[in-house]
């Protein structure tokens, strides 16, 4: 845009210029109060200062648009004082127009290298006044814009950023969660009941006591908890209670000496000693000795042990998870089950549920087993007859996942095409829960039912009709057996 354009726009749209003030610097009186007087007239915010010094005090104070500037003054010259505006942040972008009777190149050079933008020739007429401060008030406000647009712009680039950022952090922690929970495969209500209890006590070091049925997945559960804690960094150790004999859990658990008793022919350490700083997992506690949880309760109370054979106490900072297939609390009534431990043990508790009270889980899980076994059987798997899901979703899963799992690598073994025909067990697995309450059978049939009608309780092709009840009446039981739709 050139000066002409410049003018022409200023003149055009003066009402529309957003600054208007000017600093007037001069030490001939007359000559500041004319140029004052007629600039005030033309509608400008006019303020004149005599000396310099009182000029850059006011223009450091309170800014101006502009700044008319006289070059021969005694104290100090525009050229100094120019200069000397351009060094603060404050007035440093100002435009300056210097007022001189100078016409030589060397002064008006001199003007320029100070900070200058433009030369008013003394004696000054009043349109040539008019028309640089015009042009140069048009071109700061436009600058000044310019300026508002950009520190707009950026505002809303970090605000977009600061957002961006945090949806990414979102998604990070939702890809963490998944990825901490990528083993424990569900939906339903009760597994995600279960695992937001379990991200609650992870950043925690409390100790945390898993219930669940052989088969449902307790220690997946608790690498689950594990790898959400701040101990995730270091590996979980676990123990299996229930597969060694007493004789040899306190060596496992605690170590030994070479010699220590009969057959120990090596030094060995211990599973507290090996999870100090992590976690440890003892799993089906409720196997344990009560000989052997007297001694593990002095764990848990002072996170202190000896080995076998040495009598140097030695402590850990290890994180408690236990689990359990047992009613501990009516182990304890009986006195197979130490109440002190019971309650050391049971700070937090989550529960596994069952496969019979999660069959809309099955069909995920069925996908989840095919995937894994797919690629080492070298087969692929199209698709499962729906009657398939329906009889698994019927059958009450005595032994759970583990169970399931096994009735899927049976049939990829012996599946010969894409389609994969599944069956539930017969026999010994049915015979084990021959005393299924009616309750739990009648709740698993209504739900595979309203699996098998998308969930559609009324009309000809809805649940009720094909159980044979009214729709009111199975709503009834429905709510009475807890049974709600999957989100």
């Amino acid at each position: 845009m050139n000066g002409e354009s410049v003018n022409k726009m200023a003149s055009k749209n003066d009402k529309m210029i957003l600054a208007r003030d000017i600093l007037i610097v001069d030490d001939e009186i007359p000559n500041l109060k004319l140029m004052a007087q007629f600039l005030a007239q033309e509608g400008y915010q006019v303020r004149p200062a005599e000396k310099p010094q009182i000029a850059i005090d006011s223009a450091l104070a309170q800014p101006p648009t502009l700044i008319l500037l006289d070059v021969r003054m005694p104290e100090m010259d525009g050229f100094e004082a120019c200069e000397r505006l351009k060094q603060d942040e404050r007035t440093r972008d100002i435009p300056v127009i210097f007022i001189s009777a100078l016409q030589d190149v060397q002064g008006r050079v001199r003007g320029f290298e100070a900070g200058g933008v433009d030369f008013i020739s003394k004696p000054f007429q009043e349109e040539e006044v008019l028309a640089r401060v015009r042009t140069h008030l048009a071109l700061r406000n436009m600058q000044l814009h310019m300026e508002d647009l950009v520190e707009k712009r950026t505002a809303e680039i970090k605000k977009l950023k600061d957002q961006i950022e945090q949806e990414n952090i979102y998604l990070r922690k939702e890809i963490e969660v998944k990825h901490k929970h990528e083993e424990i495969i569900g939906n339903c209500e009760l597994v995600r009941k279960m695992l937001s209890e379990a991200e609650q006590v992870a950043k925690t070091d409390s100790t945390v006591l898993i219930f669940g049925e052989t088969g449902t997945g307790k220690e997946l559960l608790a690498r689950a908890i594990h790898n959400l804690s701040l101990r995730k960094d270091r590996q979980m150790v676990t123990l299996n209670c229930a597969a060694l004999p007493a004789t040899l859990l306190e060596s496992e658990l605690f170590g030994r000496e070479k010699g220590a008793y009969t057959g120990a022919m090596t030094r060995q350490i211990g599973r507290f000693e090996i999870a100090d700083g992590s976690s440890i997992f003892l799993d089906e506690i409720g196997e344990i000795s009560l000989d052997m949880q007297a001694k593990l309760l002095r764990v848990l109370q002072e996170r202190q042990f000896e080995r076998l054979g040495n009598p140097q106490t030695i402590s850990v900072n290890v994180r408690i998870i236990a689990s359990t297939n047992r009613d501990l609390a009516r182990a304890v009534a009986e006195g197979r089950f130490r109440e002190d431990l019971y309650y050391r043990l049971n700070v937090f508790s989550v529960t596994v549920p069952p496969l019979r009270d999660r069959i809309e889980d099955i069909p995920l899980l069925v996908w989840a087993f095919i995937k894994e076994f797919e690629k080492p059987m070298g087969k692929a798997i199209e698709k499962i007859p729906q009657k398939s899901i329906d009889a698994l979703q019927q059958y009450p899963w005595p032994g759970n996942i583990r169970e399931l799992k096994n009735v899927i690598e049976n049939a990829m073994i012996i599946s010969k095409g894409r389609i994969l025909q599944l069956n539930p067990p017969v026999g010994l697995s049915l015979n084990l829960h021959k005393d299924l309450k009616l309750e739990v059978v009648e709740r698993n049939h209504i739900i595979a039912v309203l699996n098998k009608t998308s969930w559609r309780v009324s009309g000809q092709k809805g649940a009720a009709n094909l159980l044979g009840l009214k729709p009111t009446t199975l709503e009834s039981r429905m709510k009475k057996l807890g049974i709600t739709r999957p989100k």
